[in-house]
């Protein structure tokens, strides 16, 4: 199946998502560079919300560019399969090599605003990163790498904890908090 399929066959959970998936199936019909960061207006992305096998915690790195505790991801940079980039992403910002993806279907989905920021020396302009969610599940026990360039910390978190760790209110507020609760749902 396509990415422009499963993006079109999931059901949001609630306005955020629909809008944001609306906005998302017409950027793609409108855009052919859409996978592409060179597209300096909107480019996909992939995040994992990665737990443990109780579903009770969440490992996240302390982002170099936002000054925050984050979830996990990158960017498509031309790769459409996103689960991929999403496993690839959780490797490389943690040293997870375990990890598993709960469901090949998409988990959330959300238009994130970036700021504009400098990036190895180079100004980046601000623009959205049309972002799609995997559940992964992973063992606390794994070994944990830092990955310098990216992120400047990795810990696991209890759920609650992760919220306040954010200092990115519309992250905790919108985004990580629906993440939190779609977990509890889905034991």
């Amino acid at each position: 199946m396509s990415l422009f399929q499963d993006i079109r066959n999931y059901i949001p959970i609630n306005q955020q998502e629909a809008a944001d998936q609306e906005q998302m199936l017409r950027y793609m019909a409108a855009h052919a560079d859409y996978l592409e960061r060179e597209n300096q207006t909107a480019h996909f992305t992939a995040s994992i919300w990665t737990v443990n096998k109780e579903r009770t915690r969440t490992l996240m790195v302390y982002h170099n560019i936002y000054n925050s505790w984050s979830w996990i991801g990158g960017h498509a940079d031309g790769n459409a399969d996103l689960r991929s980039v999403a496993m690839r992403e959780l490797q490389e910002e943690t040293g997870v090599r375990n990890a598993v993806l709960v469901s090949p279907d998409i988990f959330s989905l959300e238009i994130l605003t970036v700021d504009g920021h400098v990036r190895r020396g180079i100004y980046v302009p601000s623009h959205l990163h049309l972002n799609i969610t995997y559940l992964a599940e992973a063992e606390e026990g794994e070994a944990l790498i830092v990955n310098k360039e990216e992120n400047q910390a990795v810990k696991w978190w209890d759920f609650e904890d992760a919220l306040n760790a954010s200092t990115e209110p519309w992250f905790a507020e919108r985004i990580y908090k629906k993440l939190i609760e779609k977990c509890r749902k889905a034991v």
